[in-house]
């Protein structure tokens, strides 16, 4: 072989690996575009459980209040028919 043969060869190879590596990084660029596709749609979707899930905790704040005034209302009924007992009974003693 001579030298120009050698040359030639050696250009062909070069070209090929050029376009090896090309096609090799389209396909990493594609697959790296639709990686940021599906996480943006990811994002979308996370942010809107935030949102649902935000509703679900003030439901269950606004439960437990409930809870706590039921529990003071019971309290106060209690004290109230106390408080009617001992009226009633002040007002036998007085009769």
């Amino acid at each position: 072989m001579t030298n120009l043969t050698l040359w030639w060869i050696a250009l062909i190879a070069s070209t090929i690996g050029v376009v090896v590596v090309a096609v090799l990084l389209g396909l990493v660029v594609a697959a790296a575009r639709s990686i940021d596709r599906h996480s943006a749609a990811i994002r979308t979707t996370g942010e809107q459980i935030a949102g649902n899930t935000a509703a679900i905790r003030m439901l269950e704040q606004a439960n437990d209040k409930l809870r706590e005034i039921r529990a003071s209302l019971e309290h106060l009924e209690h004290a109230a028919r106390s408080l009617d007992g001992t009226i009633a009974a002040l007002g036998r003693e007085e009769s």
